[in-house]
């Protein structure tokens, strides 16, 4: 209760030697970016982002294409025109 009682939420870690209890933990913190028995690390693939007021969305991997860029379906025909109707 006490590491979620702030306006912002961008990253916690947890330190243990029991990673069940750790995932427990984890899974109560408001944090965008959460570490277990490590700090700090985070490969170009993996989304990384606040909880609340720590940010606007997501940087690193796919999440960040899909935040910056919309879907267009776009179908060609190359032969002569025929409407189907």
């Amino acid at each position: 209760r006490r590491a979620n009682d702030t306006d912002y939420g961008l990253a916690a870690g947890i330190v243990t030697a029991d990673l069940n209890r750790a995932h427990r933990v984890i899974h109560q913190l408001e944090a965008g970016i959460c570490w277990i028995n490590t700090w700090g690390e985070s490969p170009a693939e993996m989304p990384v982002g606040g909880y609340k007021h720590s940010g606007i969305g997501r940087e690193n991997g796919v999440m960040t294409l899909q935040s910056y860029t919309q879907v267009k379906s776009i179908q060609v025909e190359m032969a002569k025109f025929q409407s189907i109707f």
